[in-house]
């Protein structure tokens, strides 16, 4: 099975976390952390940096890694790198999400997320360190 490799920010503004809906291909709709592929010669840090500027429109300063995420959807294996993110500046505009929300950890499970965003939202138990 082909193995995906790429990053996800988690990014944190006060008591509440950045999520997006996708908007294309083959999991249109459902909610994820905003991040994309590493390309060769990128650590993921600097995938992370480049995607979020891609996607959002905003400079972003990457912290600490939350998790590797290892999941199997039908057809590929699932890399993720996850890291604790803020954005550091600009405004966030969706260049190619279809929506986003800032979540409260009381919202965290009101959308229907990817199966493995799914994963590193059960394994956020330290988010309760960063959320009130």
């Amino acid at each position: 099975m082909k193995t995906i490799r790429v990053v996800a920010a988690v990014i944190r503004s006060e008591d509440k976390i950045f999520a997006t809906a996708r908007g294309y291909g083959e999991f249109k709709g459902q909610w994820e952390f905003p991040g994309g592929k590493i390309e060769p010669g990128e650590t993921p840090q600097e995938a992370l940096v480049r995607e979020i500027q891609e996607e959002l429109d905003v400079k972003t300063e990457v912290g600490d890694l939350i998790d590797t995420i290892e999941y199997d959807y039908s057809s590929f294996h699932l890399s993720m790198d996850c890291f604790w993110c803020n954005v550091t500046e600009g405004e966030i505009k969706l260049k190619e999400a279809e929506d986003a929300r800032w979540l409260s950890k009381d919202e965290l499970y009101s959308v229907d997320w990817l199966p493995a965003d799914m994963e590193l939202i059960e394994k956020l138990e330290l988010f309760n360190k960063h959320l009130k």
